[in-house]
């Protein structure tokens, strides 16, 4: 009887050894930059530089060292196709300036590919079982979506954003608009801000950073990052047009908007744009129309 009473003991004495095994981090965030063919080698390099150069900006470093924990969980993926992702970076703790600055390095190193058709529903659906097995336990998990074009491969955008939102996963957005027609001769989506806002990010204070052009790419994402790891909402710099006052539960990065509270039991799912008024399948309805037009055949 006293070995049984002894045993007990000892696995009541084991569990909370089990539970610190998952460091606690103030963010885990996902990185899912778009690498579709409407890119070319220039602007896929421009964006990964514009990734490493944030990492090494000293008011990112701060940021993500001046937290509650003072660490965040960071990995990063390439994406493409529906069931084309590719993970240069798996979940990193960064702790320390060290640690940025290897995260860094790591980015700058990775070869640079570009592939085919452009899934954000398909980056979505690959990043939300990352946080599950993620080592670290997050305050807030964070998708980080940037591309250059609309959804026109794999599931309906929507769909898969629902799945994140109900694993409480906020997702961010940053389409760069750079104005001119693709490698294939595809037009450039002037309404791309308008879908990712709408279609793509949702989530409490989830939010789009527009970048003008990949030029504009390092500036976006350095304020980007700065609000997703110090969660400070928007930075109100300059004004965003016709693109209206941010709801509650979703604000623009471009815009003013209160801070609203995130509970604990909120429900993700209700913090969503209303619909789309060209349908969030926009992106495949064009795609279709564009290849056949061109070339006589549809892409699927």
């Amino acid at each position: 009887m006293a070995r049984l009473v002894g045993l007990i003991a000892l696995l009541f004495l084991a569990l909370p050894a089990a539970s610190q095994d998952r460091k606690e981090v103030d963010l885990a965030l996902v990185l899912a930059i778009d690498i579709s063919g409407s890119i070319d080698p220039d602007e896929a390099r421009l964006q990964r530089e514009g990734y490493v150069e944030a990492f090494r900006d000293p008011v990112i470093v701060k940021a993500i060292l001046g937290g509650n924990h003072g660490r965040i969980a960071v990995a990063y993926f390439e994406w493409s196709d529906s069931w084309v992702q590719k993970l240069l970076v798996d979940w990193t703790l960064l702790d320390s300036e060290a640690a940025i600055a290897t995260f860094s390095q790591r980015l700058a190193d990775a070869p640079i590919s570009i592939a085919r058709r452009t899934s954000i529903s398909g980056a979505i659906r690959y990043a939300i079982p990352m946080y599950s097995r993620s080592p670290y336990e997050a305050e807030r998990k964070v998708l980080d979506i940037s591309g250059d074009g609309s959804n026109n491969d794999g599931g309906l955008v929507t769909d898969i954003r629902h799945d994140a939102l109900k694993e409480r996963i906020v997702i961010n957005g940053l389409p760069i608009m750079n104005g001119r027609p693709n490698p294939f001769g595809f037009p450039a989506e002037d309404d791309l801000d308008r879908y990712y806002l709408h279609c793509v990010t949702g989530g409490p204070r989830s939010f789009v950073e527009v970048a003008r052009s990949f030029e504009d790419f390092p500036r976006a994402i350095r304020k980007k990052l700065l609000q997703e790891v110090a969660d400070i909402g928007p930075l109100n710099d300059f004004d965003i047009g016709d693109l209206g006052t941010a709801r509650d539960g979703i604000e623009l990065a471009q815009s003013g908007g209160t801070r609203r509270a995130v509970k604990a039991d909120d429900d993700y799912t209700r913090f969503v744009r209303p619909e789309y008024e060209l349908g969030c399948d926009v992106g495949e309805r064009r795609s279709r129309d564009f290849w056949q037009r061109r070339f006589g055949v549809t892409p699927d």
